[in-house]
């Protein structure tokens, strides 16, 4: 059976990436909980990616860092990521202070430069 190709682009579906909302300040006992629902969320949805959404996650300390690096951890054994949203200043400079790097929702990844972005040529430079 053979079937005529319709016209137009083909239909693609999107995949969102599934999001953990962290509550507020998270007691040592619920650190293995949600480290459970990271794996379930990567497992279930086929992801590779879980937005944890920080906002809600109270003053950034060393709990929090904790936190998101056991979150890491889980995410990396089920062979996925983390990916923040809405972390705060504070949160994201005590992060790079203790050496841990994660993605935010919304930057330009390293390797990529960011859109609109042009290299200044100048007079007399040899063409590439």
């Amino acid at each position: 059976m053979s079937y005529g190709r319709l016209p137009g682009l083909p239909i693609v579906d999107a995949m969102t990436p599934p999001v953990l909302v962290l509550p507020g300040p998270v007691t040592r006992d619920e650190v293995r909980g949600l480290s459970d629902a990271v794996r379930a969320l990567l497992h279930g949805s086929g992801a590779r990616v879980v937005v944890c959404d920080v906002a809600g996650l109270g003053p950034p300390g060393l709990a929090a860092v904790d936190l998101l690096a056991r979150l890491q951890l889980s995410a990396r054994r089920a062979g996925g990521r983390i990916r923040l949203r809405d972390p705060e200043p504070a949160l994201r400079a005590l992060l790079d202070l203790v050496g841990l790097r994660f993605e935010v929702e919304g930057e330009v990844e390293e390797r990529e430069p960011p859109l609109r972005v042009e290299e200044a040529v100048e007079p007399g430079d040899a063409a590439v």
